[in-house]
């Protein structure tokens, strides 16, 4: 079981609500039982002065002397001190202090503080942490992670980004250049581009070694998952077009693939020699995720195995596992293995 710990910011605490301009012990001791209600761990620290002002002193430095409450270290900003915590920790702060002044330091403040109330009772209510912001691009971030590992282990990946604007003929002119420029100068290398097969063409599959026979060029077209259908419709049309204007024996084979890193209306695109393609990824990837991310992760997981096979060159995706994990608490972090072996 997971205690969840709480530092509850006493000095905050007490003064609020104060009667006779005196904070009050009553609000400390009630948060704490407020606390333990929920299922909380609570650390008490007070800024120095609080031991002079609060309105039962005898109770207050008992406390502190059994080491029940604690002191923040003479010359220390007790708000800094609070937070550095609460950060080395990974705990909650209980306080209606906003903390404005660390802001550029401490990013998550708003997520990681509790706010709180005193109900009809005079009782002190707990309150509803902000959520966490979510990070913008965790698939990017996630799939750039995976090629990398992907690369420690001797794999090359294709990692260009550009994007231009997406239309049959478009995707047909720019593979029409390059193929031309390739018969002075080469292609640079297998990674000019690849795209995975995706089982988008039941056959497709079925036409690999057929294919590998059949034309000298297999042109991958990256798009975004949102232009994937649409971009489907001109595939046949590409590799004629194609084939047609350079006079090739055999026209490509044109796979259309999605890809997290292209941007919604653009394309990618990348032609191999058709027998430097990889039938199938060497490593299946094990991705641990936090609990905000984890949904958007799991339900993009065939996105990002797309990315990974197409930019590795491989026909067959990896098989990607999404799991989520407690020590990875905050919005955008995760954690990435490569599990060797094609299948599980």
């Amino acid at each position: 079981m997971v205690i969840l710990k709480v530092i509850i910011d006493a000095a905050n605490v007490a003064h609020h609500g104060k009667k006779d301009d005196k904070p009050r012990l009553k609000n400390i001791l009630s948060a704490i039982d407020a606390l333990k209600n929920l299922g909380y761990e609570s650390a008490i620290i007070a800024d120095a002065s609080l031991r002079h002002e609060i309105d039962d002193k005898d109770s207050f430095k008992k406390f502190l002397d059994e080491g029940r409450f604690h002191q923040v270290p003479p010359g220390t900003v007790a708000d800094h001190y609070i937070l550095k915590l609460a950060e080395a920790d990974n705990a909650k702060i209980l306080s209606n202090d906003f903390f404005r002044e660390y802001s550029d330091e401490f990013k998550d403040i708003n997520s990681r503080r509790i706010p709180y109330g005193l109900d009809e009772n005079d009782e002190i209510k707990i309150g509803v942490a902000a959520k966490p912001k979510k990070v913008k691009n965790v698939l990017q971030k996630i799939s750039t992670s995976i090629l990398d590992e992907f690369e420690l282990k001797n794999m090359d990946s294709y990692r260009i980004k550009k994007g231009k604007p997406i239309s049959g003929i478009g995707i047909a002119k720019e593979a029409i250049d390059r193929i031309n420029r390739s018969n002075n100068i080469g292609f640079e290398s297998k990674l000019e581009g690849f795209f995975m097969k995706l089982p988008l063409f039941d056959k497709v599959m079925g036409m690999v070694e057929e294919a590998e026979r059949a034309t000298d060029f297999i042109i991958f077209v990256l798009v975004h998952p949102k232009d994937y259908k649409d971009s489907v419709r001109f595939a046949g049309n590409i590799a004629v077009t194609i084939g047609d204007r350079l006079k090739l024996d055999h026209a490509p084979l044109v796979v259309i693939r999605n890809d997290v890193f292209t941007k919604p209306g653009t394309f990618e695109l990348n032609i191999i020699y058709s027998e430097e393609v990889i039938e199938e990824s060497p490593y299946n990837v094990d991705i641990t995720i936090n609990d905000f991310d984890y949904v958007f992760v799991k339900k993009n997981s065939r996105n990002i195995a797309s990315t990974v096979a197409s930019r590795l060159g491989t026909w067959k995706f990896p098989i990607v596992s999404v799991k989520p994990s407690l020590l990875l608490d905050k919005p955008g972090q995760f954690e990435i293995f490569l599990d060797k072996g094609g299948k599980k």
